[in-house]
């Protein structure tokens, strides 16, 4: 049991994304004490909770939807300030203030520049109006405080070793690809003991949730990008523009539906062996396991080798073979190698985001 919670513990500190993930709750937090301290103690702002609050809200995944998001922070807690002024001179501090200022807020809350911050105007419009709205003091007072958690939140995600979120978009290709081996592994082993037509659906369904990790890979991608935006970390230049991401997410995506056109054919033959005879039937099964193993340990030489092998047996076969299975045997040899076309490029890039981070527990040493 101590060997599999250190494993984990091991694989959790070697994860560069686990990594990323706790700086950034951990620059979360500097920016929220910084701006109270600043606040409260350094400038002594009479209610200075609106300083951490502001910074919690503005430190986000990338320094680009820092300096976005600080704006319409910035633009949403003015609106507040002065629509909280209006309706508490107007009615002052009475619930039909109180419902006019959320009606009015959420209003202004559908303009698409301030629709992401609708709740912030409507919740920085309450505090302001239930704690003195006839104080400009206290108003302005409201206003620095914003500024301040917006500052520093800016600041600490700028300067403090500021996100750059490629390696998980890389970890989500490197699932994407490491499931597709997987698959062929299983395909191969299942058509070896005449797998049944259960199998082959649940074959297909494996390619639908493959579709589902890529739209997220994409969308991971897109994030490492955006990341990439006014960040001054050296390694942010590659990922501002990553054809070569994708250019290997467009393969997966070949590979994917290549895999599920190879499904499909097997699952229109009732019995595959049988029908096939096993001059076809154990080479090709044989070529299909090597090749989905080879894509699960990124090793390009191995499916290149099965491309090679896969040539040889076409052209083998193509002055051999009478059946009248030729067809069969023609589509499945070309999934397996427009699948071998798209995995062995993708194998070559990995690691495309690096390797995984010299963390260990200490071991004891023997006696």
């Amino acid at each position: 049991m101590w060997e599999t919670v250190r494993e984990r513990i091991d694989r959790r500190l070697g994860d560069p994304i686990w990594w990323n993930d706790v700086l950034q709750l951990a620059k979360t937090v500097l920016a929220a004490v910084a701006a109270w301290v600043i606040a409260s103690s350094v400038l002594d702002l009479p209610q200075p909770f609106l300083a951490p609050w502001a910074a919690l809200l503005v430190v986000h995944a990338t320094v680009y939807r820092t300096f976005s998001k600080g704006t319409q922070q910035v633009a949403a807690t003015v609106v507040a300030v002065l629509l909280a002024t209006a309706v508490g001179e107007t009615l002052g501090l009475t619930t039909q203030a109180i419902a006019l200022l959320l009606v009015v807020a959420l209003v202004l809350g559908s303009v698409p520049w301030l629709g992401a911050e609708a709740t912030t105007i409507a919740t920085t419009g309450l505090v302001v109006l239930t704690t003195g709205f006839d104080d400009d003091v206290m108003l302005l007072s409201r206003l620095y405080d914003t500024a301040i958690g917006v500052g520093v939140g800016l600041l600490v995600n700028v300067i403090v070793w500021p996100p750059l979120r490629r390696r998980t978009a890389a970890k989500a290709l490197d699932r994407i690809d490491d499931g597709i081996g997987a698959l062929l592994v299983d395909m191969a082993a299942g058509l070896r003991d005449a797998a049944p037509d259960e199998d082959v659906a649940a074959w297909i369904d494996r390619t639908r949730d493959l579709d589902e990790d890529l739209d997220q890979a994409w969308a991971l991608v897109r994030q490492a990008q955006e990341s990439a935006r006014m960040n001054p970390r050296r390694s942010a230049k590659q990922m501002k523009d990553p054809k070569q991401w994708h250019g290997l997410l467009r393969r997966l995506e070949q590979a994917v539906a290549e895999t599920r056109s190879l499904a499909r054919t097997l699952g229109s033959q009732q019995a595959h062996r049988k029908t096939w005879g096993e001059a076809f039937a154990v080479p090709w099964i044989s070529m299909l396991g090597d090749a989905g193993q080879g894509a699960s340990d990124a090793d390009p030489a191995a499916l290149l080798d099965v491309r090679r092998r896969l040539e040889v047996f076409s052209e083998e076969m193509r002055a051999t073979e009478r059946s009248p299975e030729w067809p069969i045997y023609g589509a499945l040899i070309i999934n397996l190698r427009n699948i071998i076309d798209a995995m062995d490029v993708v194998a070559e890039a990995n690691p495309i985001g690096g390797n995984r981070l010299p963390l260990r527990l200490p071991t004891r040493r023997s006696a």
